[in-house]
């Protein structure tokens, strides 16, 4: 308890005040949590400022030092060593590791978006000649030849090459990727162990054994011609280990009381992995699904040995050579002559868009993670609980029910007794119910004398009848 002093009169006795209440008529305070500070910021310009100055001595003047990639490592060097010694001149060693590990994290997070920015700003501005010409989306190569300006040609056939072949891949890669992977997280055994290490085996296995193995047994084994077909069987063994693998981790993250939940119901298991397992783990698997895609999609020895090459456009997949958009990008590289590699560089930026449009696609069919209400959803839960408030308003037949009997003062079960209060539903529907006394039943009610019993009508208690019985 806190004592609290009466300001309009002092003389007045103080009137004890509780902790709670004196903090509840005290205004709130944001107060911030995280963020830069001014010393933080401080220290960060000043340990750059430092590493710098050191490794221009030391480039410059005191040691015979040269090159670029040695004057940054070492100026990033002092300059880490600087701010962890300026960082523990107000903080404990656990602050000092910590803001020195998150700087360092910074800096691979910024190296790594260059780098991407860098590839993807590239590859635009070269192939910005190319792009804005309808041609280039809409006419092959069949007509055209190297010298040809940009307003002659396109790369119409190796998009619909592309689009062929990454679909007869994942129409193979992603029922068997998954299946696999619920195997071996489903059915743990010794087989499931062997499975798991032949696939991690098979993540490092190169691209042109892959075109290879398809070329034998389809090509010369089978003899068959080169076709869209084999090249997405071979991409299709390219995606495989990359699905089945990253569907397996995300699989593992799935709790397990929510299978155990679904199995203590009475679900058998694969009801239990159709209606749980692979709901909740959706999102992470569209997320395998798009890896192994990015990876076989940019694949050009396999296409190489098993499509060949072609320059004009062919839309059946079963018959006749097909090219693909990094084969295309290849062939048009390595050309001399201008407008070919502006061909080539524009047909990559357009391989770089055609797998971010697959990647937003498979995003939106895998929705949010756990925990989080798709549209669809939000649109079913606010449906329900508009009907459940219906069901629960009142004067509705559903959720009234008839008064409980109480047995009466003489062991009467037939009616409710005098003292008996309403109902809790017909006080919560707002109806009240006028209880009566039950009705005397003489002709059922005896004693084990033969009388009777009848209430007084001036208020007292019952008096005996005396007769004879029926």
């Amino acid at each position: 308890m806190t004592v609290v002093e009466n300001i309009a009169d002092p003389t007045a006795p103080a009137a004890p005040v509780s902790e709670a209440s004196l903090a509840a008529q005290l205004p709130d305070q944001w107060r911030r949590i995280g963020g830069p500070t001014r010393s933080g910021v401080l220290s960060l310009v000043g340990a750059a400022a430092s590493g710098l100055c050191v490794a221009v001595l030391l480039f410059g003047q005191i040691a015979p030092f040269s090159g670029g990639l040695g004057f940054t490592v070492t100026a990033y060097g002092a300059f880490l060593i600087v701010y962890a010694v300026l960082t523990g001149l107000e903080e404990n060693g656990q602050a000092v590791r910590d803001r020195v590990m998150t700087v360092i994290l910074w800096t691979a997070a910024g190296l790594l978006f260059s780098g991407l920015a860098l590839v993807v700003g590239f590859t635009a501005w070269r192939g910005r000649e190319a792009l804005p010409h309808g041609n280039f989306f809409t006419q092959d190569m069949q007509a055209a030849g190297p010298l040809d300006p940009l307003t002659h040609g396109g790369i119409a056939h190796a998009m619909l090459g592309t689009l062929m072949m990454i679909a007869i891949a994942l129409t193979i890669t992603v029922p068997l990727g998954l299946a696999c992977a619920v195997y071996l997280n489903q059915i743990p055994g010794r087989f499931s162990r062997f499975v798991r290490t032949i696939v991690e085996a098979m993540t490092a296995l190169p691209s042109i054994v892959a075109g290879l193995m398809v070329y034998a047994t389809w090509i010369l084994g089978l003899g068959l011609q080169k076709s869209g077909l084999a090249a997405g069987f071979a991409i299709s063994v390219m995606m495989l280990p990359i699905v089945i693998r990253a569907s397996d981790v995300v699989l593992r993250l799935v709790p397990g009381t929510l299978t155990e939940a679904a199995e203590a119901l009475g679900a058998p298991r694969w009801r239990t992995v159709w209606h749980v397992v692979l709901p909740t783990a959706r999102s992470g698997l569209a997320t395998a699904v798009i890896l192994g895609t990015a990876r076989g999609i940019g694949e050009t020895s396999p296409v190489l040995l098993t499509a060949g090459f072609t320059a004009a456009l062919n839309a059946d997949p079963v018959s006749g050579p097909m090219v693909s958009l990094p084969l295309a990008v290849f062939n048009f590289v390595k050309s001399p002559q201008p407008a070919m590699i502006a061909r080539g560089f524009g047909a990559a930026a357009v391989l770089m868009a055609l797998v971010l449009i697959l990647f937003a696609i498979a995003r939106f069919i895998g929705g949010h993670g756990p925990g989080h209400q798709t549209r669809r959803t939000a649109r079913a839960s606010r449906r329900d609980a508009a009907r459940f408030a219906e069901l629960h308003a009142a004067g509705l037949s559903l959720f009234e029910t008839e008064p409980q009997p109480a047995p009466g003062p003489a062991g009467d079960v037939s009616g409710p007794g005098l003292g008996d209060e309403p109902s809790a539903l017909g006080a919560a529907d707002g109806e009240t119910t006028p209880l009566e006394p039950p009705a005397p039943d003489n002709a059922s009610r005896s004693g084990g004398t033969g009388g009777t019993t009848a209430p007084d009508t001036a208020g007292g208690a019952p008096q005996p009848i005396t007769g004879e019985s029926d």
